[in-house]
């Protein structure tokens, strides 16, 4: 953002500006512990009460937090909306176990299926939820972790033995 500054004109310098501005200002407070009556306190907690930390936290970070959350949930909305047209057999089962598992961590599902006798108690939905969970849903999360491993394995491999070099010699 510095050199963004130093080379580039209008808005895109005052962007990169604040953020160094800002940047600057949250690295003080933060290191020396300031307090909002610009008292400085070594020895006091960063994220106290008081600090200029946690006003920018509590003022800032966290209603942008919800904002970005909020605006999440309509994309989740929509991309869910496209991925679960029951158009396949394994579409139509991804839809019903997101069914199963929605509906399992509501009130409404434990409602719906609690008059099940213990018998089947298997079948209510909060169990099922749980089972959903719990087995396939836990297999699916270790593959990918075991894919993720196999790749940081291999790639830490070639850099070990000077088969990538790009990082070196600055070329794409």
């Amino acid at each position: 953002h510095v050199m963004k500054v130093q080379r580039t004109g209008g808005s895109q310098k005052f962007f990169s500006l604040v953020t160094i501005l800002a940047f600057s200002f949250t690295l003080l407070t933060g290191a020396f512990k300031m307090r909002t009556d610009f008292s400085w306190d070594p020895a006091g907690n960063y994220i106290g009460d008081g600090t200029w930390f946690k006003f920018m936290f509590d003022s800032m970070f966290t209603p942008l937090g919800a904002a970005m959350f909020s605006l999440l949930a309509f994309f989740v909305a929509s991309a869910s909306f496209r991925a679960f047209r029951a158009r396949t057999k394994e579409a139509t089962l991804l839809l019903a176990a997101a069914f199963v598992i929605l509906l399992g961590r509501t009130p409404l599902g434990h409602i719906a299926t609690a008059w099940f006798p213990e018998t089947i108690a298997w079948l209510r939905v909060e169990n099922l939820s749980n089972w959903i969970l719990s087995w396939p849903n836990m297999a699916g999360q270790r593959a990918i972790l075991i894919g993720i491993s196999l790749g940081i394995i291999s790639t830490s491999l070639k850099l070990i033995l000077g088969l990538e070099r790009s990082h070196l010699s600055g070329e794409g």
